[in-house]
């Protein structure tokens, strides 16, 4: 009789009100272990560097048809995105500060091995490689199985900061350096990385210096038109793979101001993105960008004036 009598007092208090047996801690079984619904999360960075433009040039120019008639429809984009708070030009420090949060005394556009080497320092992609994160430069114009630290034709080194860091190019700089060039592609590389889905986490995908809206010589006098068309080719290409629709991110900037201090282009395209032609004023700079990159992949430490700036999670559905 004691003993019917603990069962049934065990039954009594183990039920919940809808008379459903509910286990205690003894038998393993809590409420937080039901399958939770997951928040989509960013799995695949993809950032394009254009060149030498203000918001104000590429927002509404006829020049642009791909950017303002097929892009800004389903992205989102922010209004006041800024280079950098130094209000340093020309473009390498600008590099530099999407590597490392500032241009870590960078003011010149001088190759590697005539640039101040930033010796020691700790910048994105040797961050990224700390945590187990890989990276990609797909660098157009450059030259497969070397490191680019040298200008040709129309690629410039300038043009990627994480050249200008001993670790990744060695001290002095050499072709051969392993992290380099185990790192560093040719843009071409990029579509068979899609084709093959070996892209890495974080892809950094710099233009030549004709896509890339910078122009020069050799380069169509609508440089503009020239970027807009080259990117009518390359986004597609990025949307169409695995890595974008299984949580990708592509951010579309510009390297710097022109004429003064102005906003620049800040597109995001994303299936996890706010879309639909989303825009913010909220105020950002590259350090922005630099904290976004840190933020999805996990690391803590954010790098110099990323710690003080926003990051672009706005322009996503549910954040980064």
């Amino acid at each position: 009789m004691k003993r019917l009598s603990a069962i049934v007092l065990c039954l009594a208090a183990c039920s919940d009100s809808s008379g459903t047996t509910n286990p205690g801690p003894m038998d393993g079984g809590s409420d937080t272990d039901a399958p939770q619904s997951q928040t989509p999360h960013i799995k695949t960075i993809f950032l394009i560097l254009m060149e030498n433009h203000n918001w104000s040039d590429i927002k509404g120019s006829g020049s642009a048809p791909y950017i303002n008639n097929t892009l800004l429809p389903v992205a989102a984009h922010a209004e006041s995105y800024f280079d950098n708070p130094k209000k340093i030009h020309p473009s390498e420090p600008n590099y530099v500060w999407l590597e490392a949060g500032d241009n870590l005394a960078i003011t010149t556009d001088a190759e590697p091995s005539a640039s101040h080497l930033i010796v020691g320092k700790d910048h994105l992609t040797k961050q990224l490689k700390s945590a187990g994160v890989s990276w990609h430069a797909y660098e157009e114009g450059s030259t497969a199985g070397q490191c680019p630290i040298t200008s040709i034709g129309n690629y410039a080194p300038k043009h990627l900061g994480a050249l200008f860091f001993d670790d990744i190019v060695g001290n002095p700089p050499t072709v051969d350096a392993p992290e380099c060039v185990s790192n560093v592609f040719p843009y071409t590389q990029l579509t068979t990385d899609l084709a093959q889905d070996k892209v890495a986490r974080y892809n950094f995908i710099t233009p030549n210096l004709c896509n890339d809206m910078h122009g020069g010589p050799g380069c169509a006098a609508d440089t503009i038109k020239t970027g807009d068309t080259w990117l009518s080719t390359a986004v597609p290409a990025i949307m169409a793979s695995k890595a974008y629709t299984d949580g990708g991110a592509i951010f579309i900037t510009w390297d710097e101001s022109e004429g003064g201090e102005f906003p620049i282009g800040m597109i995001v395209v994303s299936p996890l993105g706010k879309g639909a032609g989303y825009s913010n004023k909220i105020s950002y700079f590259h350090s922005s960008m630099v904290r976004t990159v840190e933020t999805v992949f996990g690391i803590k430490t954010f790098l110099n004036d990323a710690a003080n700036q926003p990051d672009l999670s706005d322009l996503f559905t549910n954040g980064l």
